[in-house]
């Protein structure tokens, strides 16, 4: 089959998933863990592969940052007491007395690697449970809106600086990691992801998704616009370290489980950046 057309179902079907899933917190909390350990198993995977002196656990790493995951979700929604992240920091102790009895070659690149796949992946991935459930008045609320309207923008600024970028893009970006970004195209889908951000305001606004669950977030229009500009900068940012990750490996996709798209890694690499910035910016206005 067409690369094209196998790459275009398998978008479209991605899309469908990410959208349906934030319609039921069960549903979301069971898709990004998914995400997370199946992003994590692939990222241990190949790191394992660049050197023979480096082993890690990739069943203990990733069953620890599932874990996290899910005890970020239970925690925010008020499901589980703090005291579910107990485990969680048994297991990071466990994996650094392990190298004191596995003998393998390099522990310290053992240790580096282990806890990157958390920081890296799991970290990131289990913010987006705190842009889903919001303290209120009347106890934890979840709210759709704010973590899909991430993914919204990061989508609309891929294809606007795809389309600018192809038909006016001349200045490169960051030519050292990925040469085929410009700054015209960053630009042009900075400027589309605008335009969409106040589209969702007023959506916001107007409780046009109230009926799906989608309460107000009370995020003014400029607020809103500020968001998909945090996203903007950071999810072209995670994209980058992304293509470092994989320029310094030297393969050129993480993985193939996304037919026409690649690994995991490939298709969650924006977001890996943009959802901790997008929780920091949001906390930001609520402190000031």
């Amino acid at each position: 089959m067409n690369n094209f057309i196998v790459r275009t179902i398998t978008g479209v079907l991605f899309v469908a998933a990410v959208i349906v899933c934030f319609l039921r917190p069960t549903a979301m909390i069971a898709f990004f863990a998914l995400v997370t350990g199946l992003s994590i198993w692939e990222f241990t995977g190949l790191v394992n592969e660049r050197d023979n002196e480096v082993t890690v656990n990739r069943f203990i790493c990733t069953a620890a940052g599932v874990f996290f995951f899910l005890a970020v979700a239970g925690f925010c929604g008020e499901l589980t007491p703090s005291s579910v992240f107990i485990p969680y920091l048994l297991t990071v102790m466990y994996m650094f007395c392990a190298g004191l009895f596995t003998r393998n070659a390099d522990p310290v690149n053992d240790w580096a690697y282990s806890m990157m796949s958390q920081m890296y992946i799991a970290l990131p991935l289990s913010c987006i449970n705190v842009l889903a459930f919001r303290a209120s008045l009347e106890g934890v609320t979840y709210n759709f809106l704010l973590p899909l309207s991430i993914f919204v923008f990061l989508w609309m600024n891929d294809t606007g600086a795809y389309c600018t970028g192809s038909l006016l893009g001349k200045h490169k970006l960051f030519p050292r990691v990925s040469p085929g970004k410009s700054w015209e195209g960053s630009i042009g889908g900075a400027i589309i992801v605008v335009l969409v951000s106040l589209a969702l305001s007023w959506v916001d606004s107007n409780h046009v998704l109230e009926s799906l669950g989608a309460t107000e977030t009370g995020l003014s229009q400029m607020e809103w616009v500020g968001l998909g500009l945090v996203v903007v900068v950071f999810g072209t940012l995670g994209d980058l370290v992304e293509s470092l990750f994989k320029r310094t490996l030297g393969i050129k996709d993480s993985g193939h489980i996304l037919p026409g798209h690649g690994g995991m890694l490939d298709r969650f690499d924006s977001s890996l950046m943009a959802i901790p910035a997008s929780v920091i910016y949001l906390y930001t206005l609520t402190a000031v």
